[in-house]
C-alpha cells in the first residue's frame, strides 16, 4: 500500500474499532514508520477526527467522542445493518425518529453499492411490517426519493391517488416531509394548481426527480407542520376524545403519540381529553395498544369502534 490517502483510510478504519492501538502496531499494519503514523494522526485531527494519544513506554492511539460527528467508515455488514435499521425507523418502529431516519437513509442509499442495496432490499422484502391500523404502509424507496428531492431542491413528478380513488399526475416543488405518528405527508407547491398542497405519501406512486432545481418559496404559514395541520383539519372532522385509563399518566403517555397526552386523575388513573382529527379506527387501535384497562366516554362513534375492535379480536381468538 503506497498511496497516502489509502493509508489514511486504512488507519481510520483501524481506529474506529473500540480499542487502543500502540503506535508500533499501527506502523506495522500500514508498513510505515512510527514517525509517519504520527504525521497521519495529525492529518486525521486536522480533518476533525478526535484521536487521543496516550503516553507511556509504548504509547497508543484511540478514537474518542468529539464535539461534532465526523464521517464514518463502514464495512459491508455494518452498512447493511444500519440501512435496515433506518428503514425500520422510517416505518415508525420507534416513535419520534421517523424524519431523521428518512434523511439518514437517503444519504446512505445514495452511496450504497448495488450489491449492498440488493441485500438491504432482500431483507426488507422478507419481512412483514406491522400495520398501524389504517393500512397506510409506505415503501422506503418512496420516502428516500422524496427526501432526496426535498434536500436537493429538485422538482418532482409522481402519480397521486386521491381519497375518492381519482388518479392524477402531479409536478411539484417539494418542501418538507412530515410524519404525524401514523402517516407520512409531503408538503409541496403544486405547479399545476399554483398553490400549496399536502400529499399522503402512501398514495404517491412512481416519484421521479426531474433534475430541475428550484428556489424554495415562502410558506403561507409558520412551518410545514402548521400548514399540514391546517389542511388536515379542513379535510377531516374533529372528535372530542374522552378516555379514562386505569394506569398512571406517565405510563399511558409513554404508549401514546405526543398529541394524545393524558393528565393525572389520581394515583393510578389518568384521563385523556383532546380534540383530534385522527381516524376513529386508528384511535381505537392506539387505545387498545396502551396495555391497561380503559373506559371510552366519548364520542359515541369511538365507543362503537372500540366495541367492534374488541368483538373482532374475541371472534378471532375463538375461531
Amino acid at each position: 500500500m503506497t498511496d497516502t490517502p489509502a493509508r489514511l483510510l486504512h488507519l481510520l478504519s483501524l481506529l474506529q474499532t473500540p480499542r487502543e492501538w500502540p503506535g508500533s502496531e499501527l506502523a506495522a499494519r500500514l508498513d510505515v514508520s512510527p514517525r509517519t503514523i504520527r504525521r497521519y494522526i495529525d492529518r486525521l485531527r486536522d480533518l476533525g477526527y478526535p484521536v487521543e494519544a496516550t503516553k507511556g513506554v509504548i504509547g497508543g492511539y484511540r478514537l474518542v467522542a468529539g464535539a461534532a460527528m465526523p464521517p464514518l467508515l463502514l464495512d459491508d455488514e455494518e452498512a447493511v445493518a444500519i440501512a435496515v435499521g433506518l428503514r425500520a425507523g422510517a416505518g415508525h418502529a420507534i416513535e419520534g425518529v421517523e424524519e431523521a431516519s428518512v434523511r439518514a437513509l437517503a444519504k446512505l442509499e445514495q452511496v450504497l453499492p448495488s450489491r449492498l442495496r440488493h441485500r438491504v432490499s432482500s431483507l426488507q422484502n422478507a419481512t412483514i411490517p406491522l400495520a398501524r391500523g389504517d393500512g397506510a404502509l409506505v415503501a422506503p424507496q418512496t420516502l428516500t426519493s422524496l427526501a432526496a428531492a426535498v434536500t436537493g431542491h429538485e422538482r418532482l413528478r409522481f402519480g397521486y391517488r386521491a381519497g375518492d380513488g381519482t388518479e392524477t399526475r402531479r409536478q411539484v416543488e417539494p418542501y418538507r416531509l412530515v410524519s404525524t405518528g401514523h402517516r407520512w405527508y409531503l408538503v409541496a407547491y403544486d405547479l399545476g394548481r399554483e398553490d400549496w398542497r399536502t400529499f399522503r405519501v402512501d398514495r404517491v406512486s412512481d416519484p421521479f426527480a426531474t433534475g430541475a432545481r428550484f428556489t424554495p418559496r415562502e410558506l403561507p404559514t409558520g412551518d410545514a407542520a402548521q400548514l399540514l395541520a391546517r389542511t388536515v383539519s379542513r379535510q377531516q372532522p374533529e372528535h372530542d376524545v374522552d378516555v379514562t385509563f386505569s394506569a398512571p399518566a406517565q405510563f399511558v403517555a409513554a404508549r401514546l403519540p405526543g398529541h394524545l397526552a393524558p393528565t393525572a386523575a389520581g394515583d393510578d388513573t389518568c384521563r385523556l381529553r383532546v380534540r383530534s382529527a385522527d381516524s376513529l379506527e386508528w384511535l381505537a387501535l392506539r387505545l387498545a395498544l396502551v396495555d391497561c384497562e380503559f373506559t371510552v366516554h366519548g364520542p359515541p362513534a369511538l365507543v362503537s369502534c372500540v366495541g367492534e375492535l374488541g368483538a373482532r379480536l374475541t371472534r378471532s381468538a375463538h375461531a
